[in-house]
């Protein structure tokens, strides 16, 4: 395997070989079910299919319902394909963090943003505003200040930063190291900051 799916608990920090404080975050990462296994033969590549989760059933269409009565498991929050993962494993398996990862792994880890609502430029482009508070200054400091040219050329630039929803996009951050596993609770500590709010669904892969 190559990645599995988890949920972000929080931050903590811990102390490493020097004696150093360093932050890192709390992963509850599977177990996992394997719910579909695709084969380079039938379905032109190869990949597994893993469901994270629990989900009641009146919140899961009959379809995937019949999806998962197939791997012999309850219906699940998320399901996430990873490709080229190895296909030891069988339709309804379970898979856990020590089946994927080690201690000291280097790891990519998506998931979605904190949602911010709409923002101003200050907070959402790291506008400084004007530079001077005085000289007849007022109420400028988080204003977006000129958005465009004259009767040339006549409209705005799309790209154009100005104020607008923040938050909530899918973000991946690479290269995060696995400082700790404890395969008995499922939880692993990741050097760094994970996004997303606690709770959030995140996806680990190498």
């Amino acid at each position: 395997m190559n990645g599995i799916i988890g949920k972000k608990i929080g931050m903590t920090s811990i102390f490493d070989d020097a004696g150093r404080n360093v932050a890192c975050t709390v992963v509850e990462a599977g177990p996992c079910v394997v719910t579909q296994v695709m084969s380079a033969e039938q379905d032109g590549y190869s990949a597994l299919q893993l469901g994270y989760g629990d989900a009641k059933a009146k919140n899961t269409s009959k379809a995937m319902i019949g999806h998962f009565d197939q791997a012999g498991t309850t219906p699940k929050r998320r399901v996430v394909e990873f490709r080229d993962a190895d296909l030891d494993k069988a339709l309804g398996d379970v898979v856990t963090i020590d089946d994927v990862f080690e201690e000291g792994d280097i790891v990519n880890v998506v998931g979605t943003s904190k949602g911010k609502g709409f923002q101003g430029v200050v907070k959402r482009h790291n506008f400084r505003g004007v530079n001077d508070a005085t000289h007849g200054q007022h109420n400028r400091q988080r204003a977006p200040g000129s958005i465009g040219a004259a009767s040339y050329p006549a409209k705005v630039f799309k790209g154009m930063r100005m104020a607008g929803q923040t938050g909530g996009k899918r973000i991946k951050t690479n290269n995060l190291t696995i400082l700790k596993l404890f395969p008995e609770k499922n939880l692993l500590l990741l050097k760094g900051a994970v996004p997303g709010h606690k709770g959030s669904i995140v996806i680990i892969e190498k």
